[in-house]
């Protein structure tokens, strides 16, 4: 079963400070970036695999989506997602994504963010979820960046020009990854670019879109605190279609 960090009491209650989770998807530093690779959602009928608060359920929602289903792992996530909406289109399930089950031919748009990166069996995930979406269907995903998910340390060492290095562990070693975030002993899974995509396309999804996310001049001058995202990509941004 997927690791399910979120019910832990001090990862919860630090995840609820962050500002995606007060702001919502006006909070996420990347979200302009994954809106703008969206397709028209009118009347689609849409999958958010890791919704956790429903923001994206809901915003699917406003943009004339027929139903949203949102799956997460997570109880307590599911209970603020579902104290957050009043919407008979959105439907909230308790689902462990390394076992996911969904029927054939069910959804138009698929839909997940910062979650894939927690999966260890990802090729079966990616194969049920070809299955469930309508051929000409998009998916739309981030995930931590394969080179954010192995640094040796949160911190950088400088070159004697004083730019930052951030120095890489283990790059090509794929597996299980232990990090203290928010909570000692978070289990994410580690994958290089090149498998990730590669694990897309043999589910059978073309790539329509690869974006490794960074922060632009006007992002840094509203949000000095995202400089560091300059010195080596945090999320990878990736649009497909089925």
């Amino acid at each position: 079963m997927t690791q399910n960090i979120y019910d832990n009491p001090a990862f919860f209650e630090g995840y609820s400070q962050l500002g995606r989770s007060v702001e919502g998807l006006a909070g996420a530093a990347e979200w302009p970036s994954l809106r703008a690779m969206l397709p028209e959602l009118k009347g689609l009928r849409v999958v958010d695999l890791g919704c956790g608060y429903g923001w994206f359920c809901r915003y699917a929602r406003e943009q004339g989506a027929a139903e949203v289903l949102g799956l997460d792992v997570s109880e307590q996530m599911l209970a603020r997602a579902r104290s957050m909406t009043s919407d008979a289109g959105i439907r909230y399930e308790r689902t462990d994504l390394e076992h996911l089950d969904l029927p054939p031919a069910a959804f138009d748009f698929a839909y997940s963010s910062l979650t894939l990166h927690y999966i260890a069996d990802l090729a079966d995930l990616l194969s049920t979820l070809h299955r469930a979406l309508l051929p000409g269907s998009r998916f739309v995903l981030s995930i931590e960046h394969p080179i954010y998910m192995a640094p040796t340390r949160p911190d950088w060492a400088t070159d004697a020009e004083g730019r930052r290095i951030w120095p890489l562990d283990r790059y090509s070693e794929e597996g299980e990854r232990t990090t203290d975030w928010l909570a000692k002993g978070v289990v994410k899974q580690h994958r290089t670019m090149g498998t990730l995509l590669t694990l897309l396309i043999r589910a059978g999804f073309t790539l329509d879109h690869v974006e490794e996310w960074s922060p632009t001049d006007a992002e840094i001058a509203a949000h000095p605190d995202w400089a560091p995202e300059r010195d080596r990509p945090m999320f990878l941004l990736i649009g497909a279609h089925r």
